[in-house]
């Protein structure tokens, strides 16, 4: 199994419901942040690769058939060239509305881990996604509306669906090629419901390595 799909749009933009979504359509398994963060050797497999270890993707993506979300969007230049037959799809939503749904969830997350300069969160995105000031409520805008538009100059437009948040199902399965569903389009990890799956994705995490 190698990908045919990738999500290359930062969270907090409906990453979550596009991974149940596309697992819905039979695009799955997908690989989304929530795969990473219950084991720590995957964790410590995405600080390697961000440091400069040379990537083996398609070990790191044995078994999956998309990805969206974080850490994968944050190698979306690699990944775009290594898969390059591949779907792809940029989430998307209002910047200002996506800069409160950080700053009520993956923001302050960056912060509690920032005093650890070789975890996941300084090393991915506080050094190098945000380049070190994710306080600055501007620059961390301005750095979701440079990838965005750095995606849509890159990808052909044949291969990319901007898909923004709350779109539901028509415009994802006419992109794929597939039938709606007969089911209502998933909704999950709202902004009420982050800090749960984080703990949970924890939880999991030490249950392994206790």
């Amino acid at each position: 199994m190698t990908l045919s799909i990738v999500g290359l749009g930062f969270g907090r933009t409906g990453t979550e419901s596009l991974k149940k979504a596309l697992e819905i359509l039979g695009c799955g398994p997908c690989y989304h942040m929530f795969e990473v963060l219950p084991h720590q050797d995957r964790v410590d497999e995405w600080v390697s690769l961000v440091q400069g270890k040379s990537p083996d993707w398609d070990k790191t993506f044995d078994g999956y058939n998309a990805t969206v979300d974080w850490p994968g969007a944050y190698f979306w230049r690699e990944l775009s060239a290594h898969y390059s037959d591949a779907k792809f799809i940029l989430t998307t939503r209002d910047p200002e509305h996506w800069y409160e749904s950080m700053a009520k969830t993956i923001l302050p997350l960056l912060k509690a881990s920032s005093e650890d300069p070789n975890s996941l969160a300084n090393q991915m995105f506080i050094s190098r996604t945000f380049g070190g000031n994710i306080d600055d409520r501007d620059h961390v805008i301005d750095v979701f509306k440079r990838h965005n538009a750095a995606v849509k100059a890159a990808i052909p437009a044949s291969q990319l669906l901007e898909l923004e948040v709350g779109a539901g199902w028509e415009r994802l399965c006419d992109f794929l090629g597939m039938d709606v569903p007969d089911v209502p389009y998933p909704w999950g990890n709202s902004t009420d419901d982050f800090d749960g799956n984080i703990d949970r994705a924890t939880a999991q995490r030490e249950a392994v390595e206790a």
